[in-house]
């Protein structure tokens, strides 16, 4: 009975977090029966197998969620979201007794009558439902006391007695009569045996077989569709614990393993080596599959996320959609336990701060929803794990000014932040720039706890916002914890690993060597192609005693460039052995106060060593990176005045009707692409491509007969705003960076004129001459001032017309909404202001007739129109001609320029 629970208990827990997924997504897309139909058999095989367990609370309420499913599923009842939130309080309270059951092995005594009469008056469609107040979890009560059972006397004969006539069965193997209804241990398995439960296939969401909506198991073979049942399951339950001892198991081999290899690079020639390199080969194999027995999907730990989004958005009043990307991508199962609450904080923050409410949304420019994205993928031996969403982004100024008040940073060089490191103040412990307290956010514990525990696994956090646009925040974390690859480094007479997923590259530095180690302002550097990188000695950080680095004497140093977030630093260390992989063993919470380790482990020869934590290594440089981050400002800005306050400019370099190079800044450029030529089509204004949705014209420096008609063609992207403009080029060549001293000025249309960039004569391009030949309006785009689009309302009975002159209004940067008649015209009118009205007359005998038809909805300059050649004058000035498109235009334009100036 007790493996019979269990069974239950972890298939049961499995279904209501799908279920909590399903019915979020059910909400949003109602009409989806598929998502109703599992909803709908995982709640029936709940409330079967409750029946059959003899769990009576339980069944009740399954029963009547299912009820009340049934009606969706029939058509009976439209699904809104308080249905929805009926139905997952009913869910929420089978955990909370499914939780009793798992801790004490009874149903818990209480009534659940409230959430039931609740879901009983919603199936029967009355309105009591939603005027019940918002329930909540009975108390759990003390497991009920079983009852002493009758035993046979000591003749061996059933002693009948209190057993009701023509009710009492004998077990045999229990050697006592059964009370009325009890059913023995076999009876029962045979029974759940024949319920299918959700198939235990991995990696896969559970499902159900289907029933009826009345009580009872719904034992059936087949499902709704008819199809039958298919094989048996494809995976087994494993305890954790088994999983974790085999894993324990394999990392002792492991370094067994490496022991033994160990010695055979010491022997030359061994008759041991051959089944040494095969005992290795297997172990890496058995190792990797171990492994594989401990990774999950992370979309195991995002089952909750939509229910949280859901439940926050009505709390917030937003319209919030969750997308979630890469659900599959595998991790190990510690790390993912670890990952699941600072997930869950920064979904919450993302609809507290980040997602805007829809009337700012709107005013904004949006769409009234807001969009969280969730997405994970594999990147180099790490899971990266991104959270962004389309809000309004972090408010840089009021966070800078927070963090001044709160003294996390100096005034003076607060100001010097750029935008990136202000808003990586966030991470400070306290942080918030909450208004107020609410039950989501705004008690100080924020983002420091989450990189706090991102930092715990070994990982990394980072963030990319933009004002108005959104936040993007990046975690980086190891793909399991277990078993690493480090670099082991020596400092004195001691040993350490490094964890190579922190490790960028080795130098070599000294007196002999290409690079040299300097002294700037007391702080060690090291140049390494052309940027100032911050020293810190490993001795200096683990107070080992002086690392005794000078950098004026021949001996080599050895520096490992390590990268932890967006801090890149050099640890000088005396000896670099070699690179392995190392099973990590968890330090005693006596040590938890070192920062500067995250683990031990025992290399092949039997040494224990510690594992370096790179993030603890990196607080240790914060100061150093810091004045080298002045000191490389001071030299940039002496090297500016020295070169009379010419900055360096980046070029990109290409050759266009000729073989000597072009050059054009890249900062204008948007994106460089190699276009299909064949897609080129020809227009009155010149070649055109269809590109990311839209028409983009092309020119080319030397003509449009210089584009090719086949093959690949080249092409720099140049956009300003809603201008989207292509230079085609014969090839691209390089990308340099140089003043910009413009020694002779251009003779030639579409030239500034000829500079030395990288020690060659380069003609730079005028780009605002080839800019202006695709499209005339990009200067206006530019500038931000291409005029708003002016909304008009086009009024014509005639199909004809209406498919006319609509494309044509488009065309001119109007917005268009048509109507077929005086009474759509109406309803247009109340839905939002038009700039101006165009409307046919013909039908009407008077055109003034339309003023008063139309009637005070009316608030923009009318414009009447006539299919006749012969326009004639009306009372509301000059008729224009549907087939004369100029002065069409030229009338539209008039009128709302008129009705501009008066406003």
């Amino acid at each position: 009975m007790d493996d019979l629970l269990s069974e239950f208990l972890t298939e049961t827990a499995e279904s209501l977090d799908v279920i909590d997924v399903e019915l979020v997504r059910f909400e949003s897309s109602p009409n989806d029966k598929n998502t109703l139909n599992n909803i709908f058999r995982l709640v029936h095989t709940i409330k079967g197998t409750c029946g059959f367990l003899g769990l009576p609370r339980l069944e009740a309420i399954a029963h009547a969620g299912e009820t009340l499913l049934g009606k969706f599923r029939d058509g009976a009842l439209d699904v809104t979201p308080d249905y929805v939130s009926l139905v997952l309080e009913s869910i929420d309270q089978i955990k909370v007794l499914v939780a009793h059951l798992g801790e004490e092995g009874v149903e818990p005594d209480g009534d659940d009558r409230p959430i039931i009469s609740r879901l009983e008056a919603a199936a029967e469609g009355r309105s009591e439902f939603s005027e019940a107040p918002a329930f909540k979890p009975a108390p759990v009560a003390v497991a009920a006391v079983a009852e002493p059972e009758p035993e046979p006397d000591d003749a061996g004969d059933p002693d009948l007695s209190g057993v009701p006539e023509g009710n009492g069965r004998w077990d045999a193997d229990q050697g006592r009569y059964l009370r009325p209804g009890e059913v023995t241990l076999a009876e029962l398995e045979a029974a759940f045996a024949s319920v299918d439960g959700p198939p235990e296939v991995q990696n896969a969401q559970p499902t159900a077989p289907a029933g009826g909506s009345g009580g009872g198991a719904g034992v059936h073979d087949d499902d709704h569709e008819g199809r039958k049942g298919g094989p048996g399951p494809a995976s087994i339950r494993v305890n954790v614990d088994v999983l974790e001892s085999l894993m324990t198991m394999v990392s002792e081999l492991v370094l067994t393993r490496n022991q033994l290899m160990q010695i055979l690079r010491k022997a030359e020639d061994s008759e041991f080596k051959g089944p040494l390199q095969r005992l290795s080969s297997i172990t890496a194999e058995l190792q990797e599959n171990v492994m594989k027995t401990r990774m999950q999907p992370i979309g195991s730990a995002w089952k909750k996320l939509p229910r949280i989004v859901r439940d926050a958005s009505r709390d917030l009043g937003k319209k919030i959609e969750l997308v979630m990307e890469g659900e599959q991508t595998e991790l190990d199962r510690q790390v993912l336990e670890l990952i699941k609450d600072p997930l869950t904080h920064m979904i919450r923050n993302s609809c507290d701060h980040g997602v805007e409410a829809p009337g700012d949304r709107l005013a904004a420019g949006k769409s009234e929803a807001g969009t969280i994205k969730l997405r994970a993928y594999h990147e180099g031996g790490h899971i990266i794990i991104e959270v962004g969403d389309d809000g309004a982004g972090l408010k840089t100024e009021r966070i800078r000014q927070k963090a001044i008040e709160k003294g996390l940073v100096d005034p003076a060089e607060a100001h010097t932040m750029s935008d990136t490191q202000v808003h990586r103040m966030i991470f400070a412990p306290g942080f918030s720039t909450a208004a107020q307290v609410t039950n989501i956010s705004g008690r100080g514990v924020g983002m420091d706890v989450v990189k706090t525990n991102v930092e715990l696994i070994g990982g990394t956090i980072d963030l990319r916002a933009k004002q108005g646009e959104g936040t993007t925040f990046v975690i980086k974390i190891p793909l399991t914890l277990a078993i690493i690859s480090a670099l082991i480094v020596g400092a004195g007479e001691h040993r350490f690993a490094v964890p190579q997923l922190s490790v960028v590259e080795l130098v070599r530095a000294g007196s002999r060597c290409e690079h040299k180690i300097e002294f700037i302002k007391n702080t060690r550097v090291l140049r390494l192609r052309d940027k100032l990188l911050p020293l810190v000695g490993l001795s200096d950080v683990l107070g080992l005693g002086d690392d005794g680095v000078d950098p004026g004497r021949a001996d080599l140093n050895y520096i490992v460039v390590m990268q932890v977030g967006e801090t890149r630093f050099g640890l000088i260390v005396d000896q670099v052995f070699d690179t392995e992989e190392i099973v990590v063993k968890p330090l005693s919470k006596r040590l938890g106060s070192m920062t500067q380790y995250s683990g031990a482990t025992i290399l092949g020869d039997g040494a224990v060593i510690m594992i370096l934590d790179p993030n603890g290594v990196a607080t240790s440089v914060a100061s150093a990176a810091h004045a080298v981050r002045r000191v490389a400002k001071e030299e940039r800005d002496a090297a500016h005045a020295g070169a009379g306050t010419q900055e360096q400019t980046s070029f990109l370099l290409f050759r266009a009707g000729g073989s000597e190079p072009r050059a054009c800044p890249l900062s204008l450029i948007t994106r460089l692409e190699d276009l299909d030529a064949s897609t080129f089509e020809g227009t009155h204004r010149g070649p055109v491509v269809q590109y990311r949705g839209r028409l983009m014209p092309l020119v080319h420096p030397v003509g449009a007969h210089a584009m090719r008609s086949e093959g690949r063609q080249p092409v720099l992207v140049f956009s300003q705003g809603e201008s989207v403009v292509g230079l085609a080029v014969e090839e691209i060549l390089d990308i340099v960076e140089d003043r910009l001293d413009l020694q002779l000025s251009g003779q030639a249309p579409g030239v500034l004129g000829t500079a030395v960039l990288k020690n060659r004569s380069t003609e730079v391009i005028d780009l605002g001459y080839f800019l202006s030949q695709a499209d005339p309006a990009w200067a206006e785009a530019a500038a931000g001032q291409r005029r708003k689009r002016q909304r008009v309302l086009l009024i014509d009975t005639h199909p004809f017309f209406r498919n006319m002159l609509a494309p044509l209004l488009k065309a001119s940067s109007y917005d268009v909404e048509v109507a077929s008649d005086l009474e759509e015209a109406r309803a247009r009118l109340a839905e939002g202001a038009f700039d101006a009205v165009l409307a046919d007359t013909d039908a009407l005998p008077d055109p003034e007739a339309l003023q008063t038809e139309l009637g005070a909805a009316l608030q923009a300059p009318l414009i009447p129109m006539t299919s006749r050649q012969d326009a004639a004058y009306t009372a509301l000035g000059p008729s224009v001609s549907k087939s004369d498109r100029h002065a069409l235009l030229a009338a539209l334009d008039q009128a709302i320029r008129v009705r501009g100036e008066a406003a």
